[in-house]
This record gives C-alpha cells, structure tokens and sequence, in this order.
C-alpha cells in the first residue's frame, strides 16, 4: 500500500469504528433483517477501500457508507423476490410499530442514532438470555465472533452457531425493531446493562491482542451507557442501576491513562501514578453514585460505590479498605458468582493481609469456577510472592501465563516470574526440591 493511500484506509477505519454500530442500525430499520444489514455494510466498507484512495474522502462519509450500503441491499433484494416481499412485510410492520428514522442520505445530517432500538431489539425475550448478550456485542458493538466467544468461554464455532441461530429467531418472530415502552421496559433492562458492562469490560483489559485497553470499546460503552441514562430519565426515572453503570463506568476509566506505560507496559492499581487520573470523569461519577445507591441500589451502584473509594484514596495505602469489603458483602448478597468472590478476596489481602486473602482465593480455586480465568492465579501468585512463597508463586504464575489472553497482561506475568524465580534461585532449595522456572515461553 502507498504512502498516500494509508492515511485514507485510516480514516476509513475510523469512521467505521465510530459509525458502524449507527450504519448497521439504520440498515436494520430500513430493511428489517440483520444478515442483510451485515452483509450490505460490510459491501460499503470494501466499496470504500476501493474508492476513496482514488476519488478522496467525501466530505460526509458515513452518509456514504449509508447510501452505498442501501443500493446494495436493493441490488440484492431486485434478485431475490421471494426475500424482498418478506422483508417489505418486516418494514411495513416496522413502519407500523414505530416512525422511521429519517434518511441522512435526502437532505443533509448525520446517521440517525437507533442504536438503542437495535439494542433492545438483540435484546428481546424471546431471545435465549446469553444470546441477546452475544448478539449485541457482535451486532452493536463491532466484537468479533472470536471476541464474544471469548467472552463467554465457548468455542467460536459454538458461539457463531449461536448468534446464527439468533438471528433467525429474530426473522421467524418478527421481533420489531423498536425501544419498548414504558411498561416493558423494566424486564428488558438487565440484559442491556449487562451488554454495555460487558462492551466496557472487553475495552478496559482486551481479551486478545497487542494492546491492554480497546479504547474504542471502551468510549462505545461509556457513549451508550450515557445515551441509555438520557432516554430512561424520561421514559422510566426510577432506575438506579441505569445511573449506577454510568457512575461504574466513569469511575473506572478514569484510571486509564495510568493503566499503561508509554511503552504499553500494565501498571497495577497499587503503583499507578493517580495524578494521571481523570479527575473529571471521577468527579462526574462520585456524583452519580448517591442517586444510584437510592431506592433499592442492584449490583452496578455498589460497585460503583467501591469505584468511588478508589477515586477518593490517594493511594493504596490510604483506601478505606474495611468499607470496601463492606461492600463487597453486599455485592456478594445481590449478585453472587466468583468474580466477585475473587475481588473480595482481594480486598480482604489489602484489609487483613495476604495469608488471609490466600485461604479465600485457595478455596475459590478449589470450586474450579474460575479455572479458565487468569486473574485467579495471578492474584493468587501475588499473595505468595507476598508472603515470601517465592516457588508456589512462580507456579502460580506460569499457569495464569498459559490462561492469559493479551500481550501486556503477558509481559507483566512473565516479568514478576522471573523475579520470583530469581528470588527462589537466590534462597536456594535441595535439587528434588527445587522449582522448574523456565519462562514458558521461552
């Protein structure tokens, strides 16, 4: 590729980055079905490639992007008859069950915003519970199959049976594409909040990949979470867990630019630089957190609330740890499960000191819900390198290694291994018992 054409293949990553959760939907309105949506987006983006390093970037490109993606879908839809007449049957009842959005191509503006439409849309309860998740990460927030696979563990081929199946559910059921009213809303919910947390959580520490944090990913959710708050303050105000993820997401992301070196390195928690935190999105969240803990507070305001704590301590040291375990109680009452259980611990270490965080961790461990997770034997080798354990600890390192998914996560376990090997080597042991600390990667 030349020179010149880099910095249009840039832009149109970019606009696709931003614009594609936006283009898909609008197609969806449109048109009524998802594949469809997919396929004729995904024809504009290479339609793109292909023009704009010769004829430039238009000046309104995702209006282009739009256009192009829709005379595909027309294309399409004049060699299929069959496929068309069941598509206008969609549309019509579309048209019937909501106004359609205005066309940005026909007199200027951006793409109309139905994001929030698709959401609720992926999110429907005919949907099986896990699918409306995987479906909206992969429709609404660009993941890859692989990614959403990631995200809940399974094979990929496994998950893209899924959200095939998924879609077809949506065609055969003729699920309108609409954001519900008032009175369905409250059982809709959860699974939206769930899906912008999960959006936020794939950004904050990537599952894969050269990088620690996907900032776009990371901008969507906290971008949608904002969005979602606005809509729900009219149509259902009483909902605190809408406010509570907002202040979870903002407190948290307000420590991403300590996250990481210049170099791309992980910086934990206890050695971040909290000058480099963005006192403006703490400062937001603290103020949402008070609402959010009203009225019968769910899990996001109290981990919101724990957020908050963070970004009031100036260091490790001074966090009001026995509020935060407090916390972490209520937590465990509201929304069991063992990731929870695994930051209480935690907690506790930093309460009580690490032998007694260790007891917790070692009998998570033992229920072996989290024997895929990284964090649980890297929070584990933590606490034994702590305590002077340095060969248990070298060990707990390698098997978080062989879990973990994304190269700075990687490169931090493979450094604190080599300095609890160091430290074993230094300490000396008899042969028999001395530890293998090869880098597993070597």
């Amino acid at each position: 590729m030349s020179g010149g054409e880099r910095p249009t293949v840039d832009i149109l990553e970019r606009v696709f980055r931003e614009e594609r959760g936006r283009l898909l939907a609008t197609l969806v309105r449109h048109f009524g079905d998802l594949d469809l949506a997919e396929e004729v987006a995904s024809d504009a983006i290479e339609a793109a490639l292909l023009h704009w390093p010769v004829q430039g970037v238009p000046t309104r490109p995702a209006a282009w992007l739009l256009t192009t993606a829709r005379r595909r879908a027309v294309d399409r839809l004049r060699r299929d008859r069959a496929y068309a007449a069941r598509l206008a049957v969609l549309r019509a009842e579309a048209i019937r069950d909501g106004p359609t959005a205005p066309d940005p191509t026909d007199g200027g503006g951006d793409l109309p915003d139905e994001r929030l439409a698709l959401f609720f849309t992926c999110c429907h309860p005919a949907l099986p519970g896990e699918t409306q998740i995987a479906l909206t990460l992969r429709c609404l927030a660009g993941l890859t199959t692989a990614e959403v696979a990631r995200a809940f563990l399974v094979p990929v081929p496994t998950m893209a049976q899924r959200i095939g199946r998924a879609k077809q559910k949506i065609r055969a059921a003729r699920i309108p594409f609409r954001v519900p009213d008032a009175a369905e809303l409250p059982a809709r919910l959860p699974r939206v909040l769930r899906v912008i947390y999960l959006i936020f959580t794939e950004g904050y520490a990537a599952s894969s990949g050269p990088q620690l944090v996907r900032a776009d990913l990371a901008d969507e959710a906290i971008r949608l979470a904002r969005l979602l708050h606005r809509l729900l303050h009219r149509l259902l105000p009483r909902q605190p867990e809408v406010t509570g993820l907002l202040a979870l997401l903002l407190l948290v992301d307000a420590r991403r630019a300590a996250r990481c070196t210049a170099e791309g390195d992980l910086v934990l928690l206890d050695e971040q630089d909290r000058t480099l935190w963005d006192r403006d999105r703490i400062e937001e969240g603290r103020r949402l957190v008070p609402d959010a803990l009203t009225n019968r507070p769910g899990p996001y305001a109290v981990q919101a609330a724990i957020a908050a704590l963070h970004g009031e301590a100036a260091d490790v040291a001074g966090t009001d740890w026995p509020q935060v375990v407090a916390l972490y109680d209520v937590l465990v009452r509201l929304a069991p499960s063992p990731l929870v259980e695994l930051n209480r611990a935690v907690a506790v270490a930093l309460r009580d000191g690490p032998a007694a965080g260790l007891r917790l961790l070692d009998a998570l461990d033992a229920q072996g819900r989290l024997a895929g997770y990284h964090l649980l034997p890297a929070a584990r080798a933590d606490l034994l390198r702590r305590l002077g354990r340095a060969g248990e600890a070298a060990a707990a390192y390698r098997r978080a290694l062989d879990l973990v998914g994304n190269e700075p996560e990687r490169a931090f376990l493979r450094r604190r291994l080599a300095e609890v090997a160091a430290e074993a080597g230094a300490a000396g042991s008899s042969s028999a018992e001395r530890e293998n600390f090869a880098d597993p990667d070597s």
